[in-house]
């Protein structure tokens, strides 16, 4: 079922998402500074790709301190717009039985969306 799920993800959106967030990522990977946040959009990628099955869990090093500064830089920069976007997605999903799987799915990537450092996924 996680197989169908994640086939029908990537035919409604989810390899156009996929693909905007490795992009995106690879212009920020371009510079030094830039270097950390496009690693964490290069998560998002990946975890935009199959997210059916997949869960969000917190790092072994989460609590440290370096990740902490990097996921208040991250919300301060604007980058909490991207939890926004996917919780208003996730909105409209769930408004029928059959979108509320992919619903679930939103929610899971808003979550990783607001603080992507020390989070990994498996």
């Amino acid at each position: 079922m996680k197989f169908i799920g994640n086939i029908l993800w990537l035919i409604f959106g989810g390899l156009l998402v996929a693909l905007g967030y490795f992009l995106v990522g690879l212009l920020f990977c371009i510079t030094i500074i830039g270097l950390p946040f496009g690693l964490q959009l290069m998560k998002f990628a990946l975890f935009s790709l199959w997210p059916f099955g997949t869960e969000v869990k917190d790092d072994t090093n989460s609590g440290g301190c370096l990740s902490i500064v990097m996921n208040i830089l991250w919300l301060l920069l604007g980058w909490w717009e991207i939890a926004a976007a996917h919780v208003v997605f996730g909105i409209i999903c769930c408004v029928t039985v059959i979108g509320i799987p992919f619903g679930v799915q939103h929610f899971k990537i808003a979550i990783l969306s607001l603080a992507p450092f020390g989070k990994t996924f498996s």
